[in-house]
């Protein structure tokens, strides 16, 4: 009798790439990819012999670094912060998007604010006593 189905083959998907390949995928010199690892812009896995490997998704991560490094005249280092802070900066647009308008908005005051008079602003910053 034979099976309904045909036979697959499933392969291992290779997730995983090596120094050498990932510099030539994004195109970096691959002393350039391990300064990366070493200022911590990149996250690398060590094997036992100390060889580094990447994941695909990180060949974006450097597509952002070069684009940031290009548009802005910052060092890599400073570099870090950047994506740091554009990262805190999606999370907490993400969350307000998802929070919606939950929270009450204050009332506004029925009342106007009393404005200054120039003249008394103007003494009051110019006095010497």
């Amino acid at each position: 009798m034979t099976p309904p189905y045909l036979p697959v083959v499933i392969r291992p998907v290779r997730s995983l790439m090596g120094h050498e390949e990932f510099a030539r995928r994004s195109g970096l010199h691959p002393e350039l990819v391990r300064r990366f690892v070493a200022l911590g812009l990149l996250s690398a896995v060590r094997s036992a012999d100390g060889a580094l490997w990447f994941t695909t998704t990180q060949l974006a991560d450097v597509a952002r670094l070069q684009r940031l490094r290009a548009a802005l005249p910052l060092n890599y280092a400073a570099l870090g912060l950047v994506c740091d802070l554009l990262d805190r900066i999606t999370e907490l647009e993400t969350a307000l998007r998802l929070r919606g308008r939950t929270a009450p908005e204050r009332p506004r005051p029925t009342t106007p604010r009393p404005t200054p008079d120039p003249e008394e602003r103007s003494e009051r910053w110019t006095s010497t006593a």
